[in-house]
């Protein structure tokens, strides 16, 4: 009987899980995007309602079926937000098992159960509040010796980025969106850079736009007009100065610095991440520049 009623609660649940999938599929069809409904839909739907076909024989195992389920179910509304959900799982994961772990044992212990609040409150409490962060506001530098000598780099780099396949292992390994569309030129203060995603640079993957704000014979610094991009679900992105100097072999060392504001918290979790990230990202723009 048992057993009958774990099976029934299975089916109900995988029940549940496809009928939310169809509602999603159906949505993200209708708003033109084919490809991200069998990426971002199906196939996470597909993955948790095997899962709530197959019952946890242990207290662990169950803790991460149901946590692996949810995680997916995430993914399937948050589309290509996604990667938030893929940079979050570890954490997710960690939590949920040593809460699993900790009240197990609660009934060994009278102690327990008056301290097990106090290391959630402490992990949950930042960034439920904007004043309640830990340095949210972080920077990337990255240097490139390049073959280029000094006095030519402004010419090369006044024609603008161009769009290229992503280089970083991190940016292909995630699948993080990078720019389809690049649009400006020119190094004088005021003129834009603009970075599309997703056909075209209006489409619904939105654009960064960005001004030259200030231009000198060895620099050059950028302000973040708007982002409307959907990396800005997790970075926001602030300014950014290109700089560069005469190379010690000869060429030029040129150095992107990029500010930015960390989107996710806790920090101790996500500020090593996301500095990976932008590391990567700030890769990627110099490989977009096309510089020899």
């Amino acid at each position: 009987m048992e057993q009958s009623r774990i099976r029934t609660a299975n089916l109900v649940l995988a029940g549940l899980i496809v009928a939310f999938g169809l509602v999603c599929f159906v949505a993200t069809v209708a708003s033109g995007r084919v490809n991200s409904a069998l990426l971002f839909v199906v196939l996470p739907v597909a993955l948790a309602a095997a899962l709530a076909l197959t019952p946890g024989r242990t207290t662990h195992g169950s803790v991460f079926r149901l946590t692996t389920i949810g995680l997916l179910l995430a993914a399937v509304a948050l589309h290509e937000g996604a990667i938030c959900v893929v940079l979050a799982a570890p954490l997710v994961y960690a939590v949920a098992h040593g809460i699993t772990a900790v009240i197990r044992r609660v009934s060994y212990s009278r102690t327990l159960p008056v301290l097990l609040p106090l290391p959630l409150l402490l992990v949950g409490v930042e960034g439920v509040q904007p004043e309640w962060r830990v340095q949210p506001d972080q920077s990337v530098q990255v240097t490139r010796a390049i073959g280029t000598e000094p006095a030519a780099l402004p010419a090369l780099l006044a024609a603008g980025p161009r769009p290229a396949a992503a280089g970083p292992l991190a940016l292909r390994v995630l699948g993080v969106p990078t720019p389809e569309h690049v649009h400006g030129a020119g190094l004088e203060p005021g003129d834009r850079w603009m970075f599309g995603y997703h056909g075209s640079s209006h489409g619904p993957g939105g654009e960064i736009v960005t001004e030259v704000r200030a231009a000198g014979p060895r620099a050059i610094s950028f302000v973040v007009l708007s982002d409307s991009s959907i990396t800005g679900r997790w970075v926001g992105l602030r300014d950014a100065t290109l700089s560069w100097a005469p190379g010690d072999g000869g060429g030029t060392e040129l150095t992107l610095r990029i500010d930015y504001r960390r989107g996710l918290d806790p920090s101790w979790y996500f500020g090593p991440l996301q500095d990976r990230l932008m590391h990567a990202g700030a890769e990627h723009f110099l490989d977009m520049l096309n510089l020899p």
